[in-house]
C-alpha cells in the first residue's frame, strides 16, 4: 500500500506541489513528513516549522476564544450582536438575493452571536452571484465598500471599527437563521470579540490561546526574517492551464500588523502551532493539565448545528457536511472517515482535522490551493488514517 510520504512524494515530483508538510498525530505519536521546497524551482526546503498562510483555518481559533469570552460571561450567545455592534442596528434583509440592495424588508429577528458562529446571520460569500457579470447588485455594493469578503489575506483597508461601520449600511442578503454562508461571519465576529474583550483581536487570540498553548509561531504578521521563510503561493490558472504562483500575497505582506486583523483567515502558523490547538479540542479542553475550555463548549464547537435544507444549500463550500462553531462535522461517511470528523480547510492549500473516535489529528501544509480540489487532499487524508 501507498504510504502517506509517498503519496506526497509523488505529486511534487509530478509538479502539483513545490512541497508539502504533514503532519499525523496519535496521542503523543507524531509524525512529521516534510516533502520538497518552498517554491518551484527553489531549493529552500520544507521543513517541520515551515510557516504557512492558514487562512480559514482560523476560524476554528476564533471560535475557540468566543467560547472562552462566553464561559467568562463577557457574551452570551444567544444575545443579539447589536449590543456590541451598534453600527449593526436596524440592518434591513433583500427581498430577492440578486434584487436591488434598497429593496429590502424587515429582519424578522435580531442576529444572535450564535448566528455569527454557525454562518447563518445571513450574509456572506455568494458564488452564483460573484462569477456572473455583472455581479449581483449587494456583490458589487460590499465591493465598492472596500469590504474584502473573500480573499484570505490582510489586506483589507479599514481598520475593524470602519469595516463595521461599512458593513452596517449593508442589507442582510437572507433572514438570519435561515440560510449558511460562508466566511462573513467570523469577520464580523472578530470585530465583536475585541468589543466583548476590551482588546485588539490579536492581543485576545494571544492571551487566550497562542501563548497558553506556547504557539510561538502564530500570528496575524511575522518578523521579516520569518516572514521571508513563507512557501510562495500558486493556483491553476485556468486560462493559461497550469500552476502559476499569485504574487499579491508575498513575505512584504506579512511583516506588519494588518489594519484589520481578520478572523476569517488572518493567521499564519506552523505544524505544530496548529497541533497544539487541535489537542486542545481532542482532549476536551484540557492542555497540560489546565483547562481553557469546557468539556461542553467543546462539544457546541464540534456538533453539527444546520438543518438538512442549510447543508444542502451550502452547496460545494459546505461539501454536504454539517457545521458546528468556526469548522465543518463530518455527520455522514464519507471517502475519507466515518462520521464525527471535525475541521477545516484554508484557502492557500491547507487543512486540519481531528477524528475524536481514532484519537487522531492531521495536519497538512502547502501553499497551492488546488490542494483543496485535485483530489490530493482526499487521498493524504485516506492515507494517514492507515499511517503507523
Amino acid at each position: 500500500m501507498t504510504s502517506l510520504r509517498d503519496a506526497i512524494a509523488a505529486r511534487v515530483d509530478r509538479g502539483e506541489f513545490p512541497g508539502v508538510v504533514a503532519l499525523v498525530a496519535r496521542g503523543d505519536d507524531v509524525t512529521v513528513h516534510t516533502v520538497g521546497v518552498t517554491h518551484f524551482g527553489g531549493d529552500v526546503p520544507m521543513r517541520r516549522d515551515t510557516p504557512f498562510r492558514i487562512a480559514s483555518m482560523t476560524k476554528p481559533v476564533l471560535a475557540a476564544v468566543t467560547m472562552m469570552l462566553a464561559e467568562d460571561d463577557r457574551l452570551d450567545l444567544e444575545e443579539p450582536v447589536t449590543k456590541l455592534l451598534p453600527e449593526l442596528a436596524g440592518q434591513r434583509v433583500l427581498r430577492r438575493p440578486d434584487g436591488p440592495v434598497d429593496d429590502t424588508v424587515e429582519a424578522v429577528r435580531p442576529v444572535t452571536v450564535a448566528d455569527l458562529l454557525t454562518f447563518t446571520f445571513g450574509f456572506g460569500t455568494v458564488i452564483s452571484g460573484d462569477d456572473v457579470d455583472p455581479p449581483w447588485p449587494i456583490v458589487q455594493a460590499w465591493r465598492d465598500l472596500d469590504l474584502v469578503m473573500g480573499e484570505p489575506d490582510p489586506a483589507t483597508p479599514h481598520n475593524p471599527d470602519e469595516w463595521i461601520r461599512r458593513f452596517g449600511t449593508l442589507p442582510l442578503i437572507h433572514q438570519p437563521g435561515e440560510t449558511w454562508l460562508y466566511n462573513a461571519g467570523s469577520l464580523v465576529l472578530g470585530v465583536l470579540l475585541a468589543r466583548a474583550s476590551g482588546r485588539p483581536l490579536p492581543e485576545l487570540l494571544y492571551d487566550r490561546v497562542f501563548a497558553p498553548l506556547g504557539m510561538t509561531g502564530t500570528g496575524f504578521w511575522l518578523p521579516s526574517a520569518r516572514a521571508a521563510e513563507l512557501p510562495g503561493y500558486y493556483m491553476t490558472d485556468s486560462e493559461a492551464g497550469k500552476i502559476v504562483e499569485k504574487g499579491w500575497t508575498g513575505p512584504e505582506t506579512w511583516v506588519n500588523p494588518p489594519i484589520f486583523p481578520s478572523g476569517a483567515g488572518g493567521l499564519v502558523s506552523t505544524a505544530d502551532d496548529y497541533l497544539a490547538f487541535a489537542r486542545l479540542l481532542l482532549e476536551g479542553g484540557v492542555t497540560g493539565g489546565t483547562r481553557l475550555l469546557s468539556e461542553q463548549s467543546v462539544a457546541a464547537m464540534t456538533t453539527n448545528h444546520l438543518t438538512p435544507a442549510q447543508i444542502e444549500g451550502g452547496g460545494f463550500l459546505a461539501g454536504g457536511q454539517g457545521w458546528g462553531y468556526g469548522m465543518s462535522v463530518t455527520i455522514k461517511a464519507d471517502e475519507v472517515s466515518g462520521p464525527g470528523r471535525y475541521g477545516w480547510s484554508g484557502g492557500y492549500g491547507t487543512d486540519w482535522f481531528n477524528d475524536p473516535a481514532e484519537g487522531l489529528t492531521v495536519i497538512l501544509l502547502s501553499q497551492v490551493t488546488d490542494l483543496l480540489w485535485n483530489g490530493a487532499l482526499q487521498e493524504f487524508s485516506r492515507l494517514a488514517y492507515a499511517a503507523d
